[in-house]
């Protein structure tokens, strides 16, 4: 294959995964989960998220989460909710990055996951003190991070899953792969 062809299977395989990130995000939306913990959400659409950053690169995956982000505050959201979104996924997307670009033997997918799912929950936690012009927001943390820690079990598990299952089709070489 010329390296046209491969930059542009890549650019698909993307543009297909960010596709589905946003349709998750739309159909989580949809889902009528009630918790006591405002804001909180299953994060379906990080499953395609760490699986982008595990099989294809920080680079790649930052794509993706700039595609993700913008067309779901689009359809289901307002600015703040953008404002939010993008400084979530922004600190999550940071954080997962150095732990699968540098520590990758250190973590599994599920620590890697979680420690993503509290960036998340820290940087949306940023965006609504910036928005409310108060840090007193924070008082809900520790609640975020017991939702931090339970979805990104979920997240990771699924995206161990998903990257176990990509490489057996042998579609791309995990960059990563993990037990």
């Amino acid at each position: 294959m010329s390296p046209d062809q491969v930059q542009l299977r890549r650019l698909i395989i993307i543009s297909i995964l960010a596709s589905l990130a946003v349709v998750l995000g739309i159909v989580e939306a949809l889902i009528p989960f009630t918790v006591t913990i405002p804001g909180a959400k299953l994060g379906l659409g990080n499953i395609v998220v760490l699986t982008a950053l595990v099989c294809f690169g920080g680079r790649d995956a930052l794509l993706l989460i700039c595609i993700k982000t913008l067309l779901t505050s689009f359809i289901l959201g307002s600015f703040s909710t953008f404002l939010f979104s993008v400084l979530g996924a922004l600190s999550s997307f940071l954080l997962m990055y150095v732990m699968v670009r540098f520590c990758s033997k250190l973590f599994s997918f599920m620590m890697i996951s979680v420690a993503g799912g509290i960036a998340h929950n820290l940087g949306q936690l940023l965006a609504a003190s910036i928005v409310l012009g108060t840090s007193k927001i924070f008082y809900y943390l520790p609640f975020l991070l017991l939702a931090g820690v339970a979805t990104g079990l979920f997240v990771g598990a699924a995206s161990n899953h998903l990257i176990q299952s990509l490489n057996r089709l042998q579609l791309f070489a995990v960059r990563n792969p993990q037990g």
